[in-house]
């Protein structure tokens, strides 16, 4: 199995299960007591957050340059990002080293294209589905990406950086995200992209009409598939 290098800790909540999901689907892949070939750089998310809010998005990618070229120093032979955001600052970190990243959109792009649909809403963080660096990549990826109204952006990324970042799951969010759903179904969406990490910790597949898409996991089984590409 390649070794897998994880730039994670944006937040620790979400990094946690690429953690498991990673070594769960490595054991049911090869049985046993197997469990996945991996080396982890866990950031401050106090010193990224603040990056991103001062909108200094080229120092935050130098940040996470640094931990990819660590990484890769410690032996690992593909990266991921353990972050939707902070692939906004994907293209200066895979420059920053000679191995593969594995980018998160493109994964689930693929799996969105797989099931047959086209046009999906998008959840996450307001600089992912405000930006182009995300939506575009979706939509480069052959889909066509909706996206909630401004209230409902705002309401969507403080539940995640007040709560979800902080281990905190309340079902009155549940609830809300459930009506942002229903909103983005109501507009077309043939299904939902999950599209921050720590969303899986509260929403599943029966909060939601149409099919979601949990990109940590699809990022995850990604990762195992390319890394275990060669048995």
């Amino acid at each position: 199995m390649k070794t897998l290098g994880l730039i994670g800790g944006m937040s620790w909540e979400s990094t946690a299960e690429y953690y498991r999901l990673i070594n769960e689907l490595t054991r049911d892949r090869l049985g046993g007591l197997h469990s996945a070939r991996l080396v982890l750089y866990s950031v401050d998310f106090a010193e990224i957050e603040e990056l991103q809010a001062a909108g200094h998005w080229e120092e935050a990618g130098e940040v996470l340059a640094g931990a990819a070229r660590s990484l890769q120093a410690a032996g690992a032979e593909l990266l991921l990002i353990c972050t939707n955001t902070m692939h906004k600052v994907a293209d200066a970190v895979a420059a920053a080293v000679s191995v593969p990243l594995l980018h998160l959109a493109d994964a689930t792009a693929a799996t969105v294209r797989a099931a047959g649909l086209r046009r999906v809403g998008l959840l996450g963080t307001a600089f992912t589905m405000e930006q182009d660096f995300y939506r575009g990549r979706l939509a480069s990826g052959g889909l066509d990406v909706l996206v909630p109204d401004a209230e409902a952006r705002a309401l969507v990324h403080r539940v995640i950086y007040r709560e979800l970042c902080v281990g905190v799951v309340r079902e009155e969010s549940r609830a809300a995200y459930r009506r942002v759903i229903a909103d983005l179904v109501a507009a077309g969406a043939e299904g939902i992209v999950l599209g921050c990490t720590e969303i899986e910790l509260l929403v599943r597949q029966a909060d939601s009409p149409v099919p979601v898409f949990p990109t940590a996991r699809l990022h995850a089984e990604a990762a195992v598939a390319a890394a275990l590409a060669d048995r």
